[in-house]
């Protein structure tokens, strides 16, 4: 990473690395990439909305001892966490129980799929969506994840304004899910949709 001028800005990891017998190893693989977020990036919450809430407060737990260590912590969202129980999206929870310090990892296309606006969420929760993973969706069912940046359902001009202006965005990270073209060529052509879109 080092010799190609890649910085890895945060890492995903899964809840049990949030806990205290095996957060300090994370801490050190973390210091060792030069990352600034450790992010849960799955988490196996009991039923209903109060298993919801012991996610909230296992994160809390963990900020403190990451923010010690000169980490911040983060939560990423899947369709799972915009999808309602009992009415209530869990990732409303989430951002409800916890530190505002801890970052909202936005999934834009997840966040599509499970019919919720990531425009309104962003704009509902100013300073906490530092990251977004920049995954296009489309309702097309024969395209979905496969299409490129740009060419989904994602308002991208209004999304990455919104993200910058209000969420306080500090990177972004450009995400896709198998197109009809080579891994490479994919990545290519995504970053240039993404460059030519004025961003």
């Amino acid at each position: 990473m080092d010799s190609l001028g890649i910085r890895c800005f945060s890492t995903h990891n899964s809840e049990s690395y949030f806990r205290s017998d095996t957060i300090q190893k994370a801490i050190d693989y973390n210091h060792v990439l030069g990352s600034r977020y450790m992010v849960m990036a799955s988490s196996q919450p009991g039923p209903g909305l109060d298993g919801w809430k012991k996610v909230a407060d296992e994160l809390n737990v963990a900020a403190a001892q990451l923010e010690g260590a000169g980490l911040g912590a983060g939560y990423h969202n899947h369709q799972l966490e915009f999808t309602p129980v009992n009415g209530v999206r869990p990732l409303e929870i989430i951002a409800e129980n916890t530190k505002p310090s801890i970052m909202l990892q936005l999934d834009v296309g997840t966040c599509l799929e499970a019919g919720s606006d990531p425009v309104a969420w962003i704009k509902a929760h100013p300073g906490r969506i530092q990251s977004l993973h920049l995954k296009d969706w489309s309702r097309d069912s024969g395209k979905a994840y496969s299409v490129l940046f740009g060419e989904g359902d994602a308002d991208w001009k209004a999304l990455l304004n919104a993200a910058k202006d209000t969420g306080g965005a500090e990177y972004f990270l450009i995400e896709q899910e198998g197109s009809r073209y080579p891994q490479l060529e994919t990545a290519k052509k995504c970053l240039e949709a993404y460059r030519a879109a004025g961003f």
